[in-house]
């Protein structure tokens, strides 16, 4: 199954031909679009010349958030993304040779899959349940007891970047996180 996260086909492709770039794109599902996140690594690549790891870890600092915050950028925070992109870039190289693949290859249960994903840099709990969930639905990546440590993201619908697969389930899962918010403000409210 080929990615269609960014809802861009040369964006896409680079989701899809490097796994750095996936969990890059996830990092930068954060306050902004989640198809424009996932079109940063193209940007990257288009402008750097390489999305290699390490290449990105050692870029000169100033210089690689220059990059990153010219328009169109690759995150509303681009500066401030250009950071947290070659502190997971190094992350990537010290613990995983540079190979963002091992992340998911050498993980031996879901639980273990969860832990790796959670100690990336820039990933919360929510953001590790949600992309170890996209890829056991989009990579078929399913280490035994995968569906526990997802929870609701692991179900069948569209909940997040996990279930985009075209334009139709981006729309989805935009409606989908629109009313949860909706939802939570009425309890909040009520509360008040």
């Amino acid at each position: 199954m080929s990615l269609q996260i960014a809802q861009e086909p040369n964006a896409d492709a680079v989701l899809n031909e490097h796994p750095f770039a996936l969990v890059a794109g996830m990092m930068l599902d954060q306050q902004y679009p989640m198809e424009h996140a996932f079109r940063g690594p193209w940007k990257v690549l288009e402008r750097f010349g390489t999305f290699d790891p390490a290449s990105i870890a050692e870029a000169e600092p100033e210089a690689f958030a220059d990059l990153c915050a010219t328009p169109p950028a690759i995150h509303r925070y681009g500066r401030s993304m250009a950071g947290r992109l070659q502190e997971l870039a190094r992350h990537i190289v010290d613990e995983y040779d540079g190979d963002a693949s091992r992340i998911w290859t050498e993980a031996k249960s879901g639980e273990a899959l969860f832990m790796r994903v959670r100690a990336l840099p820039g990933f919360g709990e929510q953001k590790a349940k949600i992309f170890v969930s996209l890829l056991a639905k989009q990579l078929d990546v399913k280490p035994k007891g995968w569906t526990t440590v997802v929870g609701d993201y692991g179900k069948k619908g569209f909940r997040s970047v996990a279930d985009v697969v075209d334009a139709e389930s981006l729309q989805k899962v935009r409606d989908f996180k629109k009313a949860a918010k909706a939802a939570a403000k009425a309890e909040a409210a009520k509360r008040a």
